[in-house]
């Protein structure tokens, strides 16, 4: 029995009414505690002690805590006071200054409820202990003040500098960039301490911003010797020994298609039609499992990263580039081991046979979006001349998607026409350029087949109950589709939803009528803020935004963990002709929890970390262009301002302070800034003309001021 069941039944034994207090030995005679196990029992009820959920009385006898506590994740507002994200619960509770504890952001802390939530105010509580600190180190900029210095966070959440003894400036000067030991956490109006354990550069210097995050969130950016030369004993050539195992495909004309400047590719596909006019779809996954092996180094450490990073001009990739450049990427004209899927599918995009299979390729040509798309729109461009041989193939695949697609649209596939940013940087990671990603057809083509692909291979290994991890992406909640309406109903529109029918078609309607229009854009961000986040779990839960019953993610095991834990599961399957014992069953399900729960929170850290590399790098751009007029649109609207996103996708606010010579009431029911003399209001799809009043690299911050309203919606 682990100790989390133990644990329960303590709890459980405590609270029934016949229960007097006893003592520890007591306790353990009462559960049978072998005497090698004794001081483990101890640590469970030293953790329960821990954790409030009992205590001992003036006899050392052990009772439960009559107050009930919670814990959860606090998160701070620079201001002082703070909220507690409560796990399993969407809603926060707030939590004032002076009932914070001196808890950091990121704490994890325990929390009493002291007022109950209604319909005028969220509930409120105070921390009554902290149960764990989200950092021991800080990056900053370090302040020197002769005798002592500070170091002042990048983490502005953070909630306190952090003081510096002359002793431990270590080489740290004035303007540095640095990484700090905290040493003692704040008390009371004491400001936290610390030592310089690190020096990254100055705080202008080239590259110093991405390093300072990399330091920032403790990212393994280093892959461990050892590590490195387990990826290196494979070489760059596949063993021809392994090829009489597998389905050898080598002669079919296999395409990777992939951005320009992608190094890493897992996928490749083939179409081909068959005379009843179904459409046989191949799409070939580097077979990562094959070299990766459960418990190995190079598995330790791609648990340890969940997932690839992608900042900007840097990559933190979950495998050594050995093998995610190398011998595992399906490279043009060279042999690579593959994890199969090929599904037989209708005119009307139904899947109706799938075979998954271990295979061997030899990719024909490796493609990019750009090239097909000048393929596909019948470009006489020079430089794809050579490739206008697979005209038809790429033609085919296009007929394919566009068929997937509109059957998902049928069912509710959620759109979000939502473009991502284009940074480009210089060779000394600064800033040149920014704007939208342009995306085509093309880019569609390999969505769609690696969706289908994905389905494909959840709802089978459902079917089988399988130890298995999905993606799930639940039904948003009803609140907050209400939220959204209020907004909807000033366009004439409307999502119909109750609590027992929320559907991803109601959704897609109101994508469909706002198609092409200006309002577009802010709708879909409006929708994609109302939607939960997607996560990783052992259990089958369906994915709302794509509007399916099973789906995985099966396509990417070179960049994400889940894809490769998978991998090594259908393939056990498929060693085994899908006869696999009870056995594997059990132990590989409390691998996919755990796994699936591992995943999921290295994923919210590389998002948090692409984020925020997108906001310093926005910031630094906009640095350049204080004083410059724009047209952008209203993109919120808070109780503080309005922030506006330019063209280019660059966002800042506008506070009320810059909107002129009027005070402005925020209508919260309608999401709108009202002018208490005028009336001139600003509301989420304005137009605005705006002028950059300041950016800020180091506070990653953009702010606006108004020159004048040139139209609203």
């Amino acid at each position: 029995m682990d100790s989390g069941d133990r644990s329960s039944r303590i709890l459980e034994f405590m609270k029934s009414e016949e229960y007097v207090p006893m003592k520890a030995k007591e306790l353990a005679t009462i559960f049978r505690v072998p005497k090698k196990e004794y001081s483990k029992f101890l640590e469970i009820l030293g953790e329960l002690e821990l954790n409030l959920k009992i205590e001992k009385n003036r006899k050392n006898r052990y009772k439960v805590v009559e107050k009930t506590y919670y814990d959860g994740t606090y998160r701070k507002n620079p201001k002082g006071f703070g909220f507690v994200k409560l796990d399993e619960e969407t809603d926060e509770i707030y939590i004032s200054k002076e009932n914070s504890k001196n808890a950091l952001n990121g704490d994890r802390v325990l929390i009493e409820i002291t007022e109950e939530k209604n319909k005028i105010k969220k509930a409120e509580g105070k921390i009554v202990k902290i149960l764990k600190r989200e950092k021991d180190t800080v990056v900053g900029i370090f302040q020197n003040n002769k005798n002592f210095g500070f170091v002042i966070p990048d983490d502005k959440k953070l909630g306190t500098d952090i003081f510096i003894s002359k002793k431990n400036f270590g080489k740290a000067r004035n303007n540095h960039k640095v990484l700090v030991k905290i040493l003692k956490y704040p008390e009371k109006n004491k400001n936290a301490e610390g030592k310089v354990i690190e020096v990254l550069g100055n705080v202008n210097e080239a590259g110093v911003d991405m390093l300072s995050l990399i330091k920032e969130h403790n990212l393994p950016y280093k892959f461990p010797e050892e590590v490195k030369k387990e990826a290196e004993k494979f070489g760059d050539k596949i063993d021809e020994k392994e090829i009489k195992n597998r389905r050898d495909k080598r002669n079919d004309i296999v395409f990777t298609i992939d951005g320009a400047d992608a190094k890493d590719l897992d996928d490749a596909v083939s179409v081909k039609k068959l005379e009843n006019g179904n459409y046989v779809l191949d799409v070939h996954i580097a077979d990562v499992s094959h070299y990766v092996k459960e418990n190995s180094l190079l598995d330790k450490e791609a648990v340890i990263r969940g997932t690839s990073i992608y900042m900007l001009g840097r990559v933190i990739p979950m495998l050594p580039r050995e093998l995610s450049n190398g011998i595992c990427s399906l490279n043009e004209g060279v042999d690579r081991l593959t994890l199969s899927c090929s599904m037989e599918i209708d005119k009307n995009g139904n899947v109706i046979f799938v075979d998954i299979y271990k295979g061997v390729i030899n990719v024909t040509k490796r493609m990019t979006y750009e090239i097909v798309q000048k393929i596909l729109d019948g470009s006489n461009d020079k430089d794809i001349k050579e490739y206008q041989i697979y005209a038809d193939k790429f033609k085919l695949m296009e007929e394919l998607a566009r068929i997937l697609k509109n059957r998902r649209i049928e069912k509710g596939y959620l759109n979000l026409d939502i473009p991502e940013s284009k940074i480009d940087l210089d060779i000394d990671g600064k800033v040149v350029n920014i704007s939208k990603y342009e995306t085509s057809f093309s880019n569609e083509i390999i969505e769609q087949f690696m969706l289908t692909a994905n389905e494909s291979i959840a709802e089978k290994f459902y079917w089988l109950d399988a130890p298995f991890i999905y993606r799930v992406h639940e039904k948003p909640d009803l609140d907050k589709i209400q939220e959204l309406n209020k907004f909807l109903y000033t366009l004439g529109l409307k999502i119909k939803a109750d609590k027992d029918n929320i559907y991803p078609k109601e959704f897609e309607k109101v994508l469909e009528e706002i198609k092409g229009k200006e309002e577009e854009k802010v709708i879909s961000t409006l929708l994609l803020r109302t939607l939960k986040v997607a996560r990783y779990e052992d259990k089958n839960e369906g994915h709302f935004g794509i509007a399916s019953k099973y789906y995985c993610h099966f396509t990417s095991p070179i960049r994400r963990y889940p894809d490769l834990f998978i991998h090594r599961i259908i393939s056990k399957y498929l060693e085994n002709n899908y006869d696999v014992d009870e056995k594997f069953k059990d132990k590989y399900k409390k691998e996919a929890e755990d796994k699936a729960k591992k995943s999921s929170e290295r994923e919210k850290v590389a998002t948090t970390v692409e984020r925020e590399a997108e906001d310093i790098k926005k910031a630094e751009y906009m640095e350049n262009k204080i004083g410059e007029e724009y047209e952008g649109i209203v993109s919120s609207v808070t109780q503080f301002g309005i922030f506006v996103e330019l063209e280019n996708t660059v966002e800042g606010l506008i506070r009320f302070e810059d909107l002129g010579n009027e005070y402005f009431i925020y209508d919260e029911e309608r999401k709108m800034l009202i002018g208490e003399r005028t009336k001139k209001s600003y509301k989420i799809g304005d137009k605005v003309k705006i002028k950059v009043k300041n950016a800020n690299k180091l506070l990653r911050q953009v702010d606006f001021e108004i020159v004048e309203e040139s139209k609203q919606y």
